[in-house]
């Protein structure tokens, strides 16, 4: 994956105390401050926090739950709408959805209850005897769900939930999708993604097969003819492109490349570190890369974007955090050229001055030049088309995402779509989670009243 930095130096220190640097970003709630916490919530009726958010999560009734000591009760709470909770307690942008929400944001206090972390409290702290949810009666359906990334595994949970036998496959040699390769290893630390994985997967009737990737040794017209249902939970696994000349060379890689090896990394002391980098982009990958490289010992990280901050994708709180890490942040810059050295290798990157004219981005023809040793972009992923190439999967309508309607229904019957991969879409996980959970509902339904038509009257 990043083979073209191996001419850089590895990081300085050693793996345990690079990995010191990779703790959780926010520190846990204590059982004292939990209970502070949760008695400043209002509790109330048709809260604005729940309808913030994506999943659906009654929070007044789990923050009353840890009020009341009764972390098992908050827990299966949050679970029955978010079986990925954990991880969204860590990675939602709650700053902008629950948090924002919150009633207390708008009073004399100006401060939100801190809802991400009193439900990453009540999921840590929670003691189940075995799962939590018991499966329905089996109906005797099997239910191909490709991709094991949030919303592939959401939906597998929820049909497992109702019954149905559910075979995963998964391209990769875990599953997790985002949540294991693509999230910042300070957000998910350690193999907490896995662990989340195996509670899932714990209700049992769901098996992973993996090495198994869509276009490539699976078609979609094998899996429409042999099972009962299919979803697609493709995600975005195509780097966006540059096209620039250079952009092959050594030095430059996609963010999304850097992040899955470093959290996969066996040895943090043997990735290969730029002394100075450039990271193109303004979303949270972004972020996170530039975040990452600093705290992987890199002196100088320069965030490139070719609009102003009013226009970035990440939040102000991920911003934020940028600038505590002391990443340089250069807006109004579109990239021109990747300047190489004498061995073609990345030396740097020439950008060219922009500003709005009319509510249109141009240029100004003043030239920036910025000097690095490595530059990552993080300007977006597309869908691997290859995916979809065979002639039943071209049935799918899609644009640059697959077209779905409000059920998650592809434009083939039997086959569903959710997360990144579908448009419209935040390209969120808390988002993919509840596309997987809705399109289990609508397989779950679709499958059923076909039943019942066929049933004899």
């Amino acid at each position: 994956m990043i083979e073209s930095l191996q001419h850089l130096p590895s990081a300085e220190g050693t793996h345990g105390a690079l990995s010191e640097r990779f703790t959780d970003l926010a520190p846990p709630l204590t059982a004292r401050q939990a209970a502070i916490e949760s008695a400043r919530c209002l509790y109330c009726y048709d809260a604005p926090c729940t309808r913030a958010c994506p999943t659906g999560i009654d929070v007044a009734s789990f923050i009353r739950n840890i009020h009341d000591h009764n972390l098992e009760g908050a827990a299966s709470t949050i679970l029955q709408q978010n079986i990925f909770g954990g991880s969204c307690a860590r990675v939602c942008p709650t700053e902008i959805l629950c948090e924002d929400a919150c009633v207390r944001n708008h009073d004399a206090e100006g401060q939100p209850v801190k809802i991400g972390l009193l439900q990453r409290h009540a999921l840590d702290h929670a003691q189940f005897g075995g799962h939590p949810f018991e499966r329905l009666p089996a109906t005797g359906k099997t239910i191909a769900v490709v991709g094991a990334g949030p919303a592939g595994l959401s939906c597998a949970h929820r049909l497992a939930m109702l019954g149905h036998d559910v075979v995963v496959f998964e391209a990769r040699e875990k599953a997790g999708g985002l949540n294991e390769y693509g999230i910042a290893k300070y957000k998910l630390p350690g193999d907490f993604a896995q662990r989340e994985v195996e509670f899932l997967l714990s209700i049992g009737g769901i098996e992973i097969q993996y090495g198994r990737a869509l276009g490539s040794n699976l078609q979609l017209s094998d899996l429409h003819a042999r099972y009962d249902a299919v979803f697609l939970g493709l995600g975005l696994s195509e780097s966006r492109r540059l096209g620039l000349t250079g952009e092959d060379a050594p030095g430059l890689v996609a963010a999304v490349d850097y992040i899955a090896t470093l959290r996969q990394a066996q040895d943090l002391a043997a990735l290969p570190v730029p002394r100075r980098a450039i990271v193109i982009g303004a979303g949270n990958t972004a972020i996170d890369m530039a975040v990452q490289l600093k705290r992987l010992g890199a002196d100088e990280v320069t965030l490139v974007y070719r609009r102003g901050f009013d226009a970035m994708s990440a939040t102000g709180h991920e911003i934020e955090i940028a600038k505590t890490h002391f990443v340089r942040m250069r807006t109004w810059a579109a990239p021109l050229e990747v300047l190489l050295d004498d061995v073609g290798q990345v030396r740097g990157m020439r950008f060219e001055e922009t500003r709005l004219e009319e509510g249109r981005l141009v240029t100004t023809g003043a030239i920036i030049e910025i000097v690095a040793d490595a530059v990552f972009k993080a300007i977006g992923q597309g869908m691997d088309l290859a995916a979809l190439a065979d002639p039943l999967a071209r049935e799918i309508e899609r644009s640059n995402k697959i077209l779905v309607d409000s059920c998650f229904r592809t434009a083939l019957p039997g086959v569903y779509a959710g997360g990144d991969c579908v448009a419209p879409g935040q390209d969120l996980t808390v988002q993919a989670v509840q596309h997987g959970k809705l399109a289990a509902l609508a397989i779950h339904h679709d499958i059923q009243s076909k039943a019942e038509a066929a049933w004899p009257t």
